[in-house]
């Protein structure tokens, strides 16, 4: 239950009605005011958001006044009903929460709620959950983190529902731990000075903020079991991936974890078909001016990573179409 009124305060909050349904082409937007959500300024969203719109800013044509700037969110879920209430215009997203805001399932089923008003707009990076301990806590595996003081993600982003799947697979429910709703920022400096013993964060890897804690604090990365990952692909959209022993100084061995994509996302209410065209070939051209470890992850092989089952934004089609991208 608590999941549920979880979302829906989310919703709520958004001022969003219960089916947010687009047109795909009104394209009333400002142009002059445009925002893209990324997600807390602790995590990889809100970085490289940064960069993705001062990229589509510097080269965007044919719009004068065009301006988008990157704001700070709870992250995907956030973003999804953000724009299913027109608050919001672009956003980063999870690839597997804007499916189920279409399809009406996991947390949106339970909420009662769909939201189509929105469009794939291209692949930014693979996200990986990396569960950050504290390396004097004496936890071993996901299953210690029993009684622990963990931070599970904010309200509203793909970690938080990440990191609740992750626990179930090991038996544990929302009763069985101290769960702090906070981005990989605030968690990280409670991880630093002792208050706090875990956090989940869904990032890209490597991912700086955990290098920086690293220098000021002795951690670990948790691997996933066999049976745990078998869980989780068996109950989600996830993938099991190995996190190399040299993605950062302080592994010695690699770590078993979960991946899904990071997508772009625009409105097909507020961005009418030239504006999201212009957006998706201001950035995928010029993507190798982001100077964000993630940058050349929108290369344009990866383009589609992330797109299955979800609608195209009339504008990003267009341009994949024109580039082959569809074929």
């Amino acid at each position: 239950m608590k999941k549920v009124l979880t979302l829906a305060a989310s919703v709520a909050a958004t001022g969003m009605v219960l089916a947010a349904c687009g047109d795909g082409g009104d394209g009333e937007a400002d142009v002059s005011n445009l925002q893209i959500g990324t997600g807390s300024t602790g995590g990889t969203y809100y970085p490289l958001g940064q960069e993705m719109a001062n990229v589509i800013n510097s080269n965007v044509e044919g719009y004068e006044d065009f301006d988008l700037s990157a704001v700070s969110t709870g992250a995907s879920v956030e973003n999804i009903t953000s724009i299913g209430s027109g608050d919001l215009e672009l956003g980063m997203s999870v690839h597997l929460p804007a499916l189920d805001a279409v399809e009406g399932t996991g947390e949106f089923e339970e909420a009662g709620i769909t939201v189509d008003n929105f469009g794939f707009m291209g692949h930014i990076y693979p996200e990986v959950m990396q569960i950050v301990v504290r390396a004097d806590a004496g936890i071993e595996s996901v299953a210690d983190l029993e009684g622990m003081d963990i931070a599970i993600g904010p309200t509203g982003s793909g970690t938080r529902e990440a990191a609740r799947l992750i626990l179930e697979a090991y038996g544990l429910s929302d009763d069985d731990y101290n769960a702090y709703e906070e981005g990989f920022g605030d968690a990280s400096g409670r991880i630093q000075d002792g208050s706090l013993d875990a956090s989940f964060g869904l990032l890209g890897l490597p991912n700086s903020g955990i290098e920086e804690l690293s220098v000021q604090r002795d951690i670990e990365l948790l691997t996933l079991s066999d049976e745990a990952l078998d869980y989780i692909e068996e109950n989600s959209g996830y993938e099991s991936m190995e996190i190399p022993a040299d993605s950062y100084d302080f592994m010695d061995e690699p770590v078993m974890a979960m991946t899904a994509y990071a997508i772009l996302i625009g409105s097909t209410d507020a961005i009418d078909e030239d504006l999201g065209y212009e957006i998706v070939r201001a950035l995928y051209e010029n993507y190798d001016s982001i100077s964000h470890a993630q940058g050349p992850q929108l290369a344009p092989e990866n383009i589609m990573n992330g797109s299955d089952g979800l609608p195209l934004h009339p504008g990003a089609e267009r341009y994949f179409e024109e580039q082959g991208y569809l074929d």
